[in-house]
């Protein structure tokens, strides 16, 4: 669980079943309990927390699915033939002689809080997501999934899972987007791989029956003062001690107990956010997706991506480990699938340029920088020269790529690119040192290296170097 200096209240899984994790809504206590049941059945298979292993931070995977420009980003080539260079122009950025795209006006006043990695590739050049998130390994396992069998499943404190994913309709209860996921990639993002599906990541898409599913609907009456709870439990009521309930509770029980009283449900609650905190991520109003959703390629953005940074935070405070949050929408070919020459792209990318400067304003504000590693990258880049059609294709050789915070030595760009932005000039750097820098980030690997039990697991961890300078 994070330490902060303040206490804030803290539709399906792609492999766990969402009834699996919580079976909390209806918390039979006088008969079984389907999360105590199933945390037991992982201890027994050895998924527990080694705090030895874990470090006090967690990782927000921001994943622009698509395929995001690096040009239009963070690497313009405005010197470069005029059907390669930034089709948005550039902007001047804190650090000197460094621009970006045109639209990244909040980033580049804040250059200092982040990296740019400018010879990154993800040597994908088509809509599959496993090979970026899982580095490559030969388990198959997304970051998210490697992260929750070493770390374990749920926090011991807290009870909130230590992977999860978050869609716009985390954020927008009745939101329909899922169906539009033509490539079928999307359950490849989080992938579990060999690891198996109780290490998928937790989906919080049901909406209102979701919350409900995290409420506690026992009432109150039947819980005693807290002061006869064995765990110290936050909001509880007289009753319940008396008639010995509690005593009868083994450790995966009051466990489960733990997670509906201390209120786990509100962390994936945008709205108990501060209105005033919600204001500053939105992103409503960035992008008109209305006129631009009858592209097939667009159907699948949203305007919500400021809340799903929000609703990331909220749950690293609360003790998840891992969030990957999920935009859509950025397969820019032009080709009536979406508007010829990129003209979805400058909303779209202003609204990361908000949506992710929010995020770093706000992590730091709190005191959190340091504790949350943040990466925002997508499965590949953007063919240099664009399309007749004023658009650009999938591309491998290079790949938008920054990380921010979580213990890294922020404030730089590594690498460069060749000068029409094809090829690293530099050393190339791949999804596997990606892997290994949000792993060091976030996990002692040292540690990891020597524990029993993990086998191939630490191996691919620990098997590729990370991204020099950051760590």
């Amino acid at each position: 669980m994070l330490t902060i200096s303040d206490t804030r209240r803290s539709r399906h899984c792609q492999g766990a079943s969402r009834r699996d994790f919580l079976k909390v809504g209806s918390l039979g206590l006088f008969g079984g309990l389907g999360l105590p049941e199933l945390l037991a059945a992982r201890a027994r298979a050895g998924d527990g927390n080694q705090p030895t292993t874990k470090k006090d931070r967690a990782v927000v995977l921001l994943f622009l699915s698509g395929g995001p420009s690096h040009i239009e980003f963070f690497d313009p080539k405005m010197s470069a033939p005029e059907d390669v260079r930034s089709m948005t122009g550039e902007v001047k950025t804190r650090t000197p002689g460094v621009t970006f795209g045109g639209t990244f006006t909040k980033l580049a006043s804040m250059t200092d809080k982040f990296t740019v990695v400018r010879s990154y590739a993800s040597m994908n050049a088509d809509h599959t997501y496993l090979s970026v998130t899982s580095g490559g390994n030969p388990l198959k396992a997304s970051m998210g999934a490697m992260y929750a069998r070493v770390a374990g499943t749920t926090n011991p404190d807290t009870g909130i899972p230590s992977n999860v994913l978050v869609l716009p309709e985390a954020v927008e209860p009745g939101l329909k987007l899922g169906s539009n996921f033509e490539t079928g990639a999307l359950p490849t993002l989080t992938a579990p791989g060999e690891l198996g599906p109780g290490y998928a990541a937790f989906d919080p898409s049901g909406g209102d029956q979701l919350k409900k599913n995290l409420q506690m609907n026992i009432p109150q009456e039947r819980f005693s003062d807290r002061r006869h709870l064995l765990a110290g439990l936050d909001t509880v009521r007289r009753g319940a001690d008396a008639s010995g309930l509690m005593e009868g509770l083994d450790r995966f029980q009051q466990q489960a107990f733990d997670v509906v009283v201390r209120g786990v449900g509100d962390a994936f609650d945008v709205s108990k956010e501060d209105p005033k905190t919600v204001a500053r991520y939105d992103t409503s109003g960035l992008f008109p997706r209305a006129g631009l959703a009858k592209f097939h390629d667009m159907k699948r953005s949203s305007n919500l991506l400021g809340k799903q940074l929000l609703l990331a935070r909220r749950l690293c405070e609360a003790g998840c480990g891992f969030v990957t949050v999920s935009d859509c929408g950025w397969d820019m070919h032009a080709n009536e699938n979406s508007p010829k020459n990129m003209a979805g792209l400058p909303p779209m990318t202003s609204q990361v340029d908000h949506a992710v400067a929010a995020f770093l304003e706000d992590v730091h504000e709190r005191g959190l920088s340091d504790k949350i590693l943040l990466v925002v990258t997508g499965e590949m880049g953007r063919t240099p020269r664009r399309n007749k059609n004023g658009g650009r294709d999938h591309y491998a050789n290079l790949t938008t790529l920054l990380l921010a915070g979580g213990g890294l030595k922020d404030g730089q760009v590594i690498g460069q690119s060749d000068r029409t932005a094809s090829q690293p000039a530099t050393e190339r750097y791949t999804p596997k040192n990606l892997l290994a820098t949000v792993m060091g980030s976030v996990l002692d690997l040292g540690e990891v290296r020597v524990r029993p039990g993990l086998g191939r697991v630490a191996n691919a961890l620990t098997e590729n170097d990370p991204i020099p300078g950051l760590l």
